[in-house]
This record gives C-alpha cells, structure tokens and sequence, in this order.
C-alpha cells in the first residue's frame, strides 16, 4: 500500500509540474506535448549513427537527403549541389599570425564530438534536439529562432534606441556597395553570461534590404547561448533570415534552408578548445560567398570544410548581392535589477588589452563582383556603449584589417 501511496503521489506531483509548464507558455499540457513531440519528430531525423560527445550532446549522422532542408516545400525534388561551382580567388593570409613570438600564434580547433568518432560518408552530423531544448524556448514555435530586430544599425541609431531591444553590440562594417561575400578569421573565447536568457556571440552578418521587414541576413559564427543549448559551452552557428527575423529563418539545421554537404562539422556543436587569457589563442576562418553561377550562398569552416548553402530561393533582397556587411560582437543586456548585465563579450576585456587579452578579427575582407577577395573599403565603427563594450580598427601586414573588441558589461563606467 505504501508503494502504490508513493506512486499516487509521484503521478500527482508529475502532473503539477507538467500544469506549471503549461501555464509558463500559456498552452494545455496535452496540446503541448503533441507540439514538442511533433517539432522532435520533424528535427531529429533517422539517424545511420549517432555519437555521444563528452559535453552531454549527441551527434546523430543522417543521409545528406534526409536533412531537415528537405522539408521545404521548394527542395522535394532539389538536386544537391555537392561543390561549389566557383570559390573566391585571392584568399590572403590564410596561415599569417603574428610572429614575434611562440606565444603569439594561433592554433587549429576542433569541436568536442570528434574525441569519440566521425560521421560516415553520404551522411552529415545533427546535433539532436531534446525536449528540454524546446521546453526553454518562448514558445514552440519560436523555438531556434531569433526575437525581431537584432542587427546593429550603425548609421541610423538615435540615442533614445541604445538598449530598446536589449541587444547591444560591438563591430566594424561596410556599407554602400554590393558585396558578394566575406571572410575573416576570430579569435574563440567563453564569455561568462549572467542570466539564461542572455546570449554573447561573435560572428559575421551579411546584409541585404533596410532594417524594417525586408531585411535578409546570412550570419555565421561563434555562441554562448544557455537559453538556446542548456550550457554555457562555445559552440558555431549559423543564422538566416528573409524577413527580418519575423517567419523566417533559424539557427543551424533548426527549419528548412541551409543544405549541409559536410560530414565532418556539426553546426550547433561545441569548438575545442578555446583561447585562455594571456595564454594560447585559438582561431576560426568563415567565409561566406555567392555562386556566380547557381546564385546559391555557400559557407566554409577553416580551410578545409566547405560546410553547405543556403539555396538562392530563399532571399529576396539577397538574390543579387548584399548591401551591408558587419563583423563583430553582439550581447543580450537584459538589465537585471536595473543594472548593465555583467555579461561578457569575446573575452570579456576591453579591445585596448590587445593581443592573447581581448578578443578579435583578423584578416576582414569581402568578395567583389568577379569573386575575389578584397580589401574592404570605408570601414567603419559602431557600438551602443563604448564604456560596456568597445571596438578598435587596426591595419598590419600580418593581419591585414584587423579589430580588437568586446568587454566585460557592467563596471564602475558601464553602471
């Protein structure tokens, strides 16, 4: 009788929770459950393999045709183009460090999962999505998508905006011309975060359209994010948009979009290891350009790992080139109590503190109309609160245009 008391008790505690749960997202707790586990479905797809990795995720490797791209309405029949046609000529110093000591010199990265196995050919690796993944989300629905209105506007921002939507940011970019791509390589830190609804990531953003609904953005980079994964681990991502964030779009393999051809890189996945401060440094390449031919938007992780695209249906604004390109840093400041978050960005130390200290990218360019890898011109500088998080342009011949950036959030300037 005991036993059968505890069980009773167990179940009715189960269904307190579960109530509790269903009143955070304002849904019944049966119609809840058929949504999670109808978006687990449509995710986590037959897997050939699947790889336990030392951070608590798991790798699943499914065939390159079962991929969630496939989804859209628009790819039932799509012929996976396994190659880019043409890559960016001019790639500049891809191996360039500085080199006035042993201390000052990058090293390779890798992500965590490939301690304890790869994906087999003909498959490519997906990080699995769990219930709790979900369950932290706003709502099912939004779950993997970005809230409206997160990318810097350099040239527009009036004073009265700084902090409206709780992001804030620290970068460089190019504007006015028509660009076809970018590539640059950053330094990878684990900025600490103070709440779980704040992120801090660093990436690259390539831009077309205005800043209200049309916008269409291409981003891809590095991410703390415990709201999005349930850790504070660094891990790559990638973004899309066609509306400015509204329906569109996701991280990584979260909807139908990006067509992975890569067997060796998870997006979504942790990068091992990362820089230490005043210690080793270690760097990612990205570099994101147009198929002159096809018009799809390829990405390459490092050297070596032509990751996938993005297929040219999916933008408008896009459909030719982009008008803006940013790189840089960006937070989330959800002002706790009424204070800055103490949230880093990059390494969590101001761009002055310069090498193995503060966070940065090296070898910034953009790929012109012929495909080739230029210097970008007029360059400039944005951030919302240079007291919290700053940004410094800097020139070399090892490092080409280069900037240091980022901070610590909250400090006795940045009240």
């Amino acid at each position: 009788m005991e036993a059968q008391g505890s069980m009773g008790r167990g179940v009715v505690m189960l269904l307190v929770v579960l109530m509790a749960l269903s009143c955070a997202v304002g849904m019944p707790v049966s119609r809840q459950r058929v949504e999670v586990r109808k978006q687990l479905k449509r995710l986590n797809k037959p897997a050939v393999k699947s790889i336990k990795s030392a951070d608590g995720d798991i790798i699943d490797c499914v065939h390159i045709s079962h991929q969630p791209a496939f989804d859209h309405p628009f790819l039932k029949n799509h012929t996976i183009q396994l190659r880019p046609n043409f890559h960016p000529e001019g790639l500049f110093g891809e191996n360039k460090v500085p080199s006035s000591s042993t201390k000052e010199k990058s090293k390779p990265i890798s992500q965590l999962w490939h301690l304890n196995g790869r994906c087999p050919g003909n498959t490519i690796p997906i990080r699995r999505t769990k219930r709790d993944d979900i369950l932290r989300a706003s709502s099912v629905k939004r779950y993997g998508r970005k809230k409206h209105q997160t990318v810097p506007r350099p040239s527009s921002v009036e004073p009265e905006l700084i902090n409206q939507n709780g992001h804030q940011h620290a970068i460089t970019y190019v504007e006015g011309g028509k660009y076809y791509g970018t590539k640059a390589t950053m330094n990878v830190w684990q900025p600490k975060i103070q709440r779980l609804n704040e992120f801090s990531l660093s990436q690259l953003w390539v831009l077309g359209g205005t800043f209200g609904e049309d916008l269409n953005s291409i981003e891809a980079g590095w991410q703390v994010s415990p709201d999005l994964y349930g850790d504070n681990n660094t891990r790559l991502f990638t973004y899309w948009t066609s509306d400015a964030y509204q329906a569109t779009g996701c991280y990584n393999l979260l909807c139908s979009g990006f067509i992975q051809i890569n067997t060796e890189i998870a997006m979504g996945a942790s990068i091992f290891p990362v820089s230490s401060y005043g210690d080793s440094q270690y760097d990612i390449s990205i570099l994101v350009w147009k198929d002159p031919t096809a018009g799809n938007w390829w990405m390459q992780f490092g050297n070596d790992y032509v990751l996938g695209y993005w297929p040219s249906f999916l933008f408008t604004n896009l459909a030719d080139s982009a008008s803006m390109i940013e790189w840089g840093g960006e937070v989330v400041n959800s002002e706790p109590n009424g204070e800055h978050t103490t949230t880093e960005m990059g390494s969590g130390h101001f761009p002055e503190e310069g090498f193995g200290m503060a966070s940065y990218f090296r070898n910034i360019q953009v790929v012109d109309e012929s495909n080739n890898l230029r210097v970008p011109k007029g360059i400039g500088t944005f951030t919302e609160q240079s007291h919290c998080y700053n940004v410094q342009h800097g020139k070399s011949d090892d490092w080409g245009n280069f900037f240091y950036y980022g901070g610590p959030g909250r400090n006795p300037k940045c009240p």
